[in-house]
């Protein structure tokens, strides 16, 4: 007997059953442990390839069915996240544009000077203030498409 491993005899009684469970079961050999033979291996790879190409041969139908079921939330998705690029792309290009030394006091100035222009145009008398709603309320027709 090995010295390191206690005997049975200075084990108390619980133990001494547990270590002859333990080593019954490692005696025995179960039939999982066995490896499989390569018929038996390549039959069930076969298997799990026949079903991988069942899958695949109606992917095609179930994406159509996806699309068709959800496709009202699907484009609704695809325009929200054009959106969020489109954004992502101007608030970009502005901070390129903010960063060129003598663009952005010269953008200021323009916006200035429309805005100038646009007040005195269209704000500034009755006239011009009636003609500017005549104008929305036209484009507004031609947007949606019916009348007032």
């Amino acid at each position: 007997m090995n010295p390191e491993t206690p005997s049975s005899e200075s084990m108390p009684e619980s133990e001494k059953s547990s270590v002859e469970v333990n080593v019954q079961n490692v005696e025995e050999t179960p039939s999982e442990l066995q490896v499989p033979s390569t018929e038996v291996y390549s039959a069930k790879l076969q298997q799990v390839w026949a079903q991988i190409a069942r899958f695949l041969e109606k992917m095609p139908s179930y994406a159509g069915n996806f699309f068709s079921s959800y496709q009202r939330s699907l484009v609704t998705l695809g325009l929200l996240l054009a959106v969020l690029v489109t954004l992502r792309l101007t608030v970009a290009l502005l901070a390129a544009i903010h960063s060129l030394p003598l663009i952005a006091p010269t953008l200021q100035l323009i916006g200035i000077g429309y805005t100038a222009w646009f007040v005195y145009r269209y704000l500034l008398t009755a006239e011009s203030r009636k003609e500017l709603s005549q104008d929305f309320q036209t484009l507004k027709q031609q947007v949606l498409g019916r009348g007032t």
